[in-house]
């Protein structure tokens, strides 16, 4: 079975801060934001050459190490799992910058290059003063840039729990999303063993086995991409998967995540592997029970649960303040540790 081609991501021009956040995060779709970084010295470098992006970056390295990861030549720059799902097909280490920098350039002609990739790191701590020259106005200032560099890699699909704005800095990056709620069609793999922190598909959208994955003909079908050229930017909503090929053997992108939830409030990924604990292995019917009272109380299906109480005594069920929530977490400790 062949798929069809996935239908391209909306695109706007000329986005501003009150645009982001009055009529793009509200409407809860990725949107492309061509030449959004055109202006940044660092695009003007990465699209003059690998070279002048190359030594761009190196005006601000700093010689401490950051994180890195390798993969030999037969993963193809496909970061992903053995087959058996018992490891990871790539290695973990760490590195200064410059000579992982050097290294792209030497492979960009190697027909079978190792896999490199530095992902997430920091500016502000390991590029001081990029940030000055490369501005964003579409987040708050303290929001912190994160660089991610690598050659022809190709990230599975995952999602994050944060909202994105990217620009790509050097290299091509092709983005091919898919909504939250087709996580069924999308085949999770392990929680306990994940390339990056969350669980990612098992299925390569580049070259999906629907004999083994037939639902991701449905996740398909809700599919958005685009193709990135240096400068160009994108918005990805919270929680979207996305799976992300660098098209280029030097590849350089720049992001901006940030939550608009209350910094207080619990992890809800605290939640869920509480929920894996105390009510995945409860029975059929009981955890129907839960599942009306999550319904109820938590996401509010039936309206406000406490709204027929008198402000005075509706305790938890009152609005959410950092004072209850320090409580909420005291007891919760607390019950846990009678366990």
């Amino acid at each position: 079975m062949t798929l069809p081609e996935p239908r391209p991501i909306r695109e706007v021009e000329r986005i501003d801060r009150a645009c982001l956040d009055a009529e793009i995060r509200p409407a809860g779709q990725p949107v492309v934001m061509r030449g959004l970084g055109k202006d940044w010295p660092a695009v003007q470098a990465g699209r003059t050459s690998p070279e002048a992006a190359i030594a761009y970056l190196k005006r601000f390295t700093r010689p401490e190490p950051v994180a890195a990861i390798v993969g030999p030549p037969e993963v193809q720059g496909h970061f992903f799992y053995t087959p058996d799902l018992k490891a990871l097909n790539f290695e973990r280490g760490q590195s200064p910058i410059d000579p992982l920098l050097d290294r792209l350039l030497r492979d960009q002609a190697a027909p079978r290059p190792f896999a490199i990739a530095m992902q997430s790191i920091l500016v502000p701590e390991m590029l001081p003063g990029f940030a000055g020259e490369n501005t964003m106005p579409l987040v708050d200032a303290d929001v912190p840039p994160r660089l991610w560099i690598g050659n022809r890699i190709r990230v599975a699909t995952h999602y994050d729990l944060k909202e994105n704005v990217g620009v790509v800095m050097a290299g091509r990056r092709r983005f091919t999303l898919f909504p939250p709620e087709q996580i069924a069609n999308l085949y999770p793999g392990p929680f306990e063993l994940t390339p990056a922190g969350t669980p990612v598909s098992l299925v390569d959208p580049a070259n999906p086995d629907l004999d083994r994955f037939p639902r991701f003909a449905d996740a398909w079908a809700y599919a958005q991409t685009a193709v990135l050229e240096p400068g160009d930017g994108i918005y990805i909503p919270y929680h979207w998967w996305h799976a992300v090929d660098s098209l280029d053997p030097v590849s350089a992108f720049v992001n901006y995540w940030w939550n608009p939830a209350p910094a207080y409030l619990g992890a809800p990924y605290d939640a869920l592997m509480h929920g894996f604990m105390s009510l995945r292995g409860l029975p059929e019917d009981q955890r129907a029970v839960w599942r009306a009272l999550f319904d109820h109380y938590v996401f509010g299906a039936n309206g406000d649960a406490g709204a027929h109480l008198p402000p005075d005594v509706k305790g938890v069920l009152g609005p959410v303040t950092p004072e209850k929530v320090a409580r909420m977490r005291l007891t919760l400790l607390q019950e846990l540790g009678r366990k």
